[in-house]
């Protein structure tokens, strides 16, 4: 359709690369309806590398299809303009949340937080397996999974987003870190690549769910580094004893130096969450309805 077809109605975020819109579609199989429309900066367009990049990530996400990942309905150009549009989240990220349980000293619900690991390693697991137009698998790993690209709506949609950093299986140089440094994984600080750096994002994010704090600090990120390298952190239950002696092990198993002794898959991870909590409490509509409460229906 073209930038052209699309009425901008505000700036929802900007990052080193790119600049998410709020739009409203005017013309179209989408018209009247607001969508997220990500534009590469304009100070980048010239940049081969942040365009290769960019392109990589709109044809990454137009593959893919899942309900907890954010759908890519339009990918483009026009005239100076790159973009991708998106389904519009109405809702909130995951660090919004932890953010102000944090202010209003209220801990996350333990069948929440284990609901949103599930929901976001359901998603993992279809990028980690999700094939081509010719059938062959793609490899992707998402690369930078964390709170502050998980979504819940207001409509209880729990959804992963920011495939900006994603690759396919491809080897990378000692140098090459991606990601936020509190979430990655003792491979990733090497600059290995493999599914594995994804489930360990999740296991922090989980920690952070249910602690409200994350479990690898340092003053720099070489401290954080070597906290990861040496997976040391404070126990959950140290923290908040009230979280199951079980639950406090599955993370201390995903948080485990050997790598062999950790998840091998993303639905390996999930099987693991399944019957550790209620499903008739953790719900997506429970959970949205939580998060409006923490936020007010207009906030």
């Amino acid at each position: 359709m073209g930038t052209g077809n699309y009425e901008i109605l505000r700036l929802l975020g900007k990052g080193g690369m790119a600049e998410v819109f709020r739009v409203k579609a005017n013309a179209g199989r989408y018209k009247g309806r607001e969508l997220a429309m990500k534009k590469l900066l304009p100070a980048l367009r010239k940049d081969e590398e942040a365009v290769r990049l960019f392109t990589a990530e709109a044809e990454l996400s137009r593959h893919l299809s899942h309900p907890n990942i954010v759908q890519t309905l339009e990918v483009g150009s026009d005239a100076d303009d790159i973009y991708i549009v998106m389904e519009l989240i109405d809702g909130r990220d995951v660090a919004q949340i932890i953010k102000r349980c944090r202010q209003k000293k209220v801990p996350w619900p333990i069948d929440f937080a284990l609901y949103l690991s599930r929901a976001l390693l359901d998603a993992l697991d279809y990028a980690h397996h999700a094939k081509g137009p010719n059938g062959k698998p793609l490899g992707i790993v998402h690369c930078d999974v964390s709170p502050s690209n998980f979504f819940v709506s207001r409509t209880g949609e729990l959804v992963l987003g920011d495939f900006g950093v994603a690759r396919s299986l491809i080897e990378v140089g000692p140098d090459q870190v991606m990601g936020k440094p509190f979430y990655l994984s003792p491979e990733a600080v090497s600059g290995h690549l493999d599914a594995s750096i994804d489930l360990w994002a999740v296991a922090v994010t989980l920690y952070e769910l249910l602690t409200l704090q994350r479990p690898f600090v340092g003053k720099n990120s070489q401290e954080v580094f070597a906290a990861i390298r040496a997976s040391n952190y404070i126990p959950i239950r140290a923290i908040r004893p009230e979280v199951p002696p079980i639950i406090e092990g599955l993370v201390a198993r995903a948080f485990d130096i050997d790598r062999a002794m950790r998840f091998e898959s993303a639905r390996e991870f999930a099987d693991e969450i399944a019957p550790l909590y209620d499903e008739r409490v953790g719900t997506p509509l429970a959970i949205s309805a939580v998060v409006r409460g923490l936020f007010g229906t207009s906030d």
